[in-house]
């Protein structure tokens, strides 16, 4: 049975983390930028000696997590695309770890409670890991 979506669908959610990144990265450049002209410049070569200040430290920490399980997510949605695998729960999957690390990013970025962001944090992992088993079971089922 052919899929019901069309299977570039599965880029918008990658656009999105994308898009979040690109912010992240803004915001990360803002931060430093406010607080760089009181910060001793040797600190940017090796991150020795005092701390930034909790706002930067917060947005590097911020753009970093970016790189981190989102690579699982951009690897997921690719290897769908590739394998032509992307259906509704692949679609759904992936969105629901987009809806996730969206709701993540605010958190972290505004009141910071480490008990929410963590719940969000584990809803954006079951939806990884969701998109991984769906595309387990259709590397599974060709073989």
């Amino acid at each position: 049975m052919p899929n019901a979506v069309n299977p570039v669908s599965i880029f918008l959610p990658v656009l999105v983390v994308v898009a979040l990144t690109f912010i992240a990265f803004i915001r990360m450049a803002a931060a430093r930028g406010a607080v760089a002209k009181d910060q001793d410049p040797n600190f940017y070569r090796a991150h020795i000696g005092a701390p930034e200040p909790e706002t930067a430290v917060v947005a590097v920490r911020h753009y970093g997590n970016l790189f981190e399980l989102p690579t699982l997510f951009y690897a997921a949605c690719i290897s769908a695309f590739v394998l032509q695998a992307v259906g509704e729960w692949t679609l759904r999957f992936a969105w629901t770890y987009v809806a996730a690390r969206i709701v993540q990013s605010a958190i972290h970025l505004t009141y910071n409670n480490p008990a929410h962001r963590g719940l969000a944090f584990v809803v954006g992992m079951v939806g990884v890991i969701a998109l991984w088993v769906n595309l387990a079971l259709v590397i599974c089922a060709r073989l």
